[in-house]
């Protein structure tokens, strides 16, 4: 994949979780609040239609204050790769002010384990600089690791 790093942010880790459960743990809205956004931030709710154009809608509660996430899937590959942005909502209805397409790219890596790629693609290079301003590798980072800790719990 071609990463323009004006506008794109990436993180790979290698993850000790099978992919079609790290692969499941991204596709099912009741698997989503144990690991979508860095504790003790939580996540209140989460709809997923997943197909192109289906919704990725989540709700957070970040320090009491709800934020509401509307999104869609724009390509996805079962088991390999994830494409979904807030740049529109369900219906393609153009988001008023979008911040970014996240892409999510999944192989084996060996002895049950799951080599893990977040890609955050922006629009304008302040927009990704604000992206990692507010903490992108540390925040995605969190949410890769709790994710592990998820899945590693649920596979025993």
């Amino acid at each position: 994949m071609d990463l323009d790093p004006k506008t794109d942010l990436k993180l790979t880790r290698t993850l000790k979780a099978p992919r079609a459960l790290i692969w499941e743990c991204w596709t099912s809205p009741d698997h989503i609040p144990h690991f979508f956004v860095p504790r003790p931030h939580k996540v209140t709710g989460c709809e997923i239609d997943l197909r192109v154009g289906g919704r990725f809608n989540t709700t957070f509660d970040v320090d009491g204050n709800v934020m509401d996430n509307t999104g869609v899937y724009l390509e996805i590959v079962p088991q390999q790769k994830l494409v979904f942005t807030d740049a529109y909502s369900e219906g393609w209805k153009p988001a008023p002010d979008p911040f970014m397409t996240a892409i999510l790219l999944l192989e084996d890596a060996g002895d049950g384990a799951t080599s893990y790629t977040a890609i955050a693609r922006h629009r304008s290079s302040e927009a990704r600089r604000s992206h990692e301003d507010m903490g992108f590798h540390d925040g995605w980072g969190t949410v890769a690791d709790q994710l592990e800790a998820y899945a590693q719990g649920l596979s025993r």
